[in-house]
């Protein structure tokens, strides 16, 4: 799911559950890398990208300065952040093990 702005709060932030969110760009090689990744995982958890060119004020909120970021919400917080490429297996292994510990 692509999210902007004006759906961010309810997609993520008044998730219940946890969210993945990939903050991206689209001249970014790694973020490109990274698709195949989240694909795979897409199936198991919800996941939502953000594209920081078009969504500046959202980068700038989660303090991104690195593409790609992914970070972990449940219950609206972040509670997992990752900068750069991160293999399926251990983001998959973060998310299962916050979800179990709600």
């Amino acid at each position: 799911m692509i999210l902007e702005e004006y759906n961010f709060k309810r997609e993520v932030l008044d998730d219940p559950g946890s969210v993945l969110v990939d903050f991206w760009a689209e001249w970014c090689g790694p973020c490109q890398a990274m698709n195949s990744v989240l694909n795979e995982l897409e199936a198991e958890f919800k996941i939502c990208k953000v594209n920081i060119d078009t969504n500046k004020p959202l980068a700038k909120r989660f303090q991104v300065s690195v593409v790609p970021t992914l970070l972990i919400f449940q219950n609206g917080k972040i509670v997992k952040r990752y900068e750069g490429v991160t293999p399926a297996q251990t983001l998959r292994a973060d998310v299962a093990a916050i979800a179990v510990h709600v």
